[in-house]
């Protein structure tokens, strides 16, 4: 469902466009390969008191030094030199500074992402029993809403799989295709805490945003005012899920299933962060959670292209602007991790009125 969400590797032709696919990168993200581990658990070492939590779910290569992915500028701004810190269970290890800001790459999709999730949540090594959580990643958006190398912080999280679906010619012509599945519904929305949210607005909006000429002329493709709109931080509802959709049905329907649970309007598409919330939800609360996106891409095609031209790309008709999102990301996040750090004494106890 999620529309852009990972870079490719060179061989990788697949732009990933949809909303709900990470149109880019989705399926042909590089994983970081494993490092070698320079601390592990000891019944001796205190753990970690850890302040904030970053999480990123793909890199393409290196930590540093080379193409950024979601993790990089991450990395760079609070781990360079930083010892790995090996956790069973989970795809790559967890780095942390002095500050106790501490990240790591989960790894791309519900289960992969939320799996790394619980086993460093439940990791000796670590004291989460004050932390902040940041999920952060690159996505897609409606052009009706958002535009290339925007940041989004979410208000809602919706999952985008709970529920049942069948074919649209097997439908009543222009009804919806999706109904809930009862019994879930403890676990397919989250309204995150709106003082936060506030928070991260406060503190973030402002932030002199990147861009490049290559979306700028991309974006004139859409007539949207949404779309041809220079990056800016917004806020909305995120749609996870795991299939790449694409196309303005299947745009409709992720809007269609916001409003339908209540949520704000969707604005973001990727494919983690409803199912990490729910396993920090089962151990710490969902009080301290964000959720941080960048759109890479458009979750359906211009007027004149075809769904399967905007989900297959000829070359140098795709999307620019993917490394100054993923620059974008960061700038905004570390705003309020920096804040949420230097603030301890305030934000200990719980996020403070705004």
């Amino acid at each position: 469902m999620m529309f852009f969400h990972r870079p490719f590797s060179s061989s990788c032709v697949r732009w990933l466009s949809a909303c709900g696919a990470a149109l880019l990168v989705a399926a042909c993200a590089a994983p970081t390969s494993p490092v070698p581990v320079a601390r592990s658990a000891s019944a001796t070492t205190a753990p970690v008191k850890v302040k904030v939590f970053v999480a990123a779910m793909f890199e393409i290569g290196q930590n540093t030094g080379d193409r950024a992915g979601e993790f990089q500028h991450w990395y760079e701004r609070y781990w360079k030199g930083a010892a790995p810190m090996a956790v069973p269970g989970a795809l790559q290890p967890v780095y942390c500074n002095a500050d106790g800001v501490c990240g790591a790459v989960l790894g791309m999709g519900k289960v992969n992402s939320s799996s790394s999730m619980q086993a460093i949540l439940l990791n000796p090594q670590f004291d989460f029993s004050q932390a902040y959580y940041v999920i952060s990643g690159v996505a897609g958006t409606p052009p009706a809403r958002g535009t290339i190398g925007e940041v989004s912080w979410a208000t809602w999280l919706v999952d985008y799989d709970l529920g049942h679906r069948w074919a649209p010619e097997e439908n009543k012509p222009g009804e919806p295709t999706f109904m809930p599945r009862k019994g879930y519904e403890e676990y397919r929305r989250f309204k995150l805490n709106p003082d936060l949210v506030g928070w991260a607005m406060k503190l973030s909006s402002s932030t002199q945003l990147k861009d490049s000429d290559s979306a700028r002329k991309y974006r004139l493709r859409y007539p949207d005012a949404a779309a041809r709109r220079a990056p800016f931080v917004g806020t909305g509802t995120h749609m996870t899920g795991d299939t790449f959709f694409h196309g303005p049905g299947m745009s409709k329907q992720a809007q269609y299933i916001a409003k339908l649970y209540g949520a704000d309007d969707y604005v973001i598409t990727e494919m983690e962060a409803a199912a990490i919330t729910l396993v920090i939800k089962r151990t710490h609360g969902t009080d301290r959670v964000m959720s941080l996106r960048g759109a890479v891409n458009f979750d359906q095609g211009n007027p004149k292209e075809s769904t399967l031209q905007h989900l297959d790309p000829a070359p140098g008709e795709t999307a620019g602007g993917f490394a100054e999102t993923v620059e974008n990301i960061a700038l905004v996040g570390t705003r309020v991790v920096g804040h949420i750090v230097a603030n301890w004494p305030q934000w200990q106890a719980g996020v403070p009125r705004p």
